[in-house]
C-alpha cells in the first residue's frame, strides 16, 4: 500500500461512515456531515474552545465551523456559552450529559453500509472487516491527526 492506496481508503471509509450515521427525521441541514465530525472531534479534545480556535485547528472555514456547532448544540453534542475574557466570542465545549440523538448516532451499526461497500451479504466476512478496524482504530484515534501536525 502507498500513499494514494491509503488516501483512497480514507475516503472510502469516510462514506460508509457517514451512509451509517442516522438521518431520518432531520431535513435538510447546513453543513456537510464531515464538516460537523471534524469540529465535534475537535470539540471533545480541546474543550471550551472559541469558535476562532477551532477553525485555526482544523482549517475549516468560520462559516461552516459556526454552523457544525449550531448543528452539533441542536443536537445535544455541545454547549456554548460567553467567553468570559471577550463576550462576543463563544466557548464551545461537549455537552453534559448525552442527549438521545447523540446517543443514536453513536449506536448506529456499521454492518448494512459495510456489506453494501464489500458486495456481499455474508455477516462473517462483514464481521471480519469489522473487527480489522476496530483493530485499526485502536491504534490510529482522532488524536494520530495531532500528532501528524507536529
Amino acid at each position: 500500500m502507498n500513499g494514494i492506496d491509503l488516501f483512497l481508503l480514507g475516503r472510502t471509509l469516510m462514506k460508509i461512515g457517514e451512509d451509517t450515521l442516522p438521518t431520518e427525521g432531520l431535513g435538510e441541514q447546513p453543513g456537510s456531515v464531515r464538516t460537523v465530525l471534524i469540529v465535534v472531534s475537535d470539540v471533545r479534545e480541546h474543550p471550551d474552545s472559541a469558535i476562532s480556535e477551532i477553525v485555526t485547528r482544523t482549517g475549516l472555514p468560520q462559516s461552516a465551523v459556526s454552523a457544525a456547532v449550531a448543528r452539533l448544540r441542536e443536537a445535544g453534542a455541545v454547549s456554548t456559552e460567553p467567553d468570559a475574557r471577550d463576550r462576543r466570542r463563544l466557548r464551545v465545549r461537549p455537552a453534559p450529559e448525552i442527549s438521545g440523538r447523540v446517543e443514536q448516532v453513536r449506536s448506529a451499526s456499521i454492518d448494512a453500509a459495510l456489506a453494501k461497500a464489500l458486495g456481499t451479504g455474508d455477516p462473517h466476512r462483514v464481521a471480519e472487516v469489522v473487527s480489522l478496524l476496530e483493530e485499526l482504530g485502536r491504534h490510529l484515534s482522532p488524536q494520530a491527526v495531532t500528532r501528524l501536525r507536529d
